[in-house]
């Protein structure tokens, strides 16, 4: 596993990790970058919900009578009773919000993770014989040059993914026309933290990473970022606190934060809002809209 964050995660939860690839596969005609963020968001999840000690494995085979090659993240971590099953890959809170509290972070995750497939012409699965007894996610694309989506098969608006192509992030020319405003993303989730990057970094914001509050504190006093991206379910210190300590600070009373929360709660808006948050955000977060709603609240900020 060459992802820094899976490998170290790994190594500091001891877990045995396996591989097998078939050589089969010389080519695949996909969207590396997109291929890596799908694979990345299943093996942080199969690090994150196994225990010590445990196994995680990566396998992908060839499937040449159907056309497809098959990518298989499997673990042995706590499992997925049958009824969440069904729930997994449309847009979600956490299943169980008692997990919150042991796994921080959740929101973008497998709603995305079938958003990218479904752009390929895939598909995604989940096997779990049940709670405590592990998950195989198998991820299914086409072995062969890929064809165009008609508009009418693509996904819905609201997975996280947003629903512009490919060439719209290319031709996105930078937000205010100067020097790329500087934005602190506050978010413990590596998958999320990948994927938020990208995009925002291609809609031509420069970009600084902190992974937990005390670290979004910490990066806010020392960058001063023209806006900051406040995930609330964070460890060490909640995205709650960690506003209002750099509410605290003189420099930043003013910049504008957006908070955004994976398990929205009744009151978490006026909280958020009430702790000195500019806007709030449940997850899954459509990226167009937060792009909007970042260009609104630095140009409003860097008016006189």
């Amino acid at each position: 596993m060459k992802n820094r964050f899976i490998r170290e995660a790994a190594l500091k939860k001891r877990l045995n990790i396996s591989t097998q690839f078939d050589d089969s596969i010389e080519t695949i005609h996909a969207d590396g970058r997109r291929l890596k963020q799908i694979l990345v968001n299943l093996l942080s999840n199969a690090v994150k919900f196994t225990p010590e000690g445990g196994n995680v494995g990566l396998e992908y085979v060839a499937d040449p009578e159907g056309q497809a090659v098959h990518f298989t993240v499997w673990d042995s971590g706590i499992g997925i009773s049958r009824e969440d099953q069904q729930k997994l890959f449309q847009p979600f809170t956490q299943l169980d919000a008692g997990l919150s509290r042991k796994f921080s972070g959740s929101g973008l995750g497998l709603a995305l993770v079938s958003r990218m497939t479904e752009l390929h012409g895939g598909s995604v699965s989940v096997e779990s014989p049940g709670v405590g007894e592990g998950t195989r996610f198998t991820v299914s694309l086409p072995w062969g040059a890929p064809t165009a989506i008609p508009k009418d098969r693509r996904p819905t608006e609201g997975t996280g993914a947003d629903e512009e192509p490919e060439e719209a992030i290319e031709k996105f020319d930078l937000p205010l026309g100067g020097a790329a405003p500087l934005l602190l993303l506050a978010e413990d989730n590596e998958a999320n933290i990948e994927i938020m990057s990208a995009y925002l970094q291609a809609k031509g914001y420069r970009l600084i990473v902190a992974r937990n509050g005390q670290e979004a504190v910490d990066r806010a006093k020392q960058e001063h970022p023209d806006l900051i991206l406040m995930d609330i379910q964070m460890p060490v210190m909640d995205g709650i606190e960690a506003t209002r300590q750099i509410r605290d600070i003189p420099e930043l009373t003013s910049t504008p934060i957006i908070a955004v929360t994976a398990l929205a709660m009744e009151g978490d808006r006026e909280r958020c809002l009430a702790t000195g948050a500019n806007e709030y955000l449940s997850k899954p977060v459509s990226l167009k809209n937060l792009t909007s709603i970042i260009q609104r609240l630095i140009h409003r900020e860097s008016r006189p």
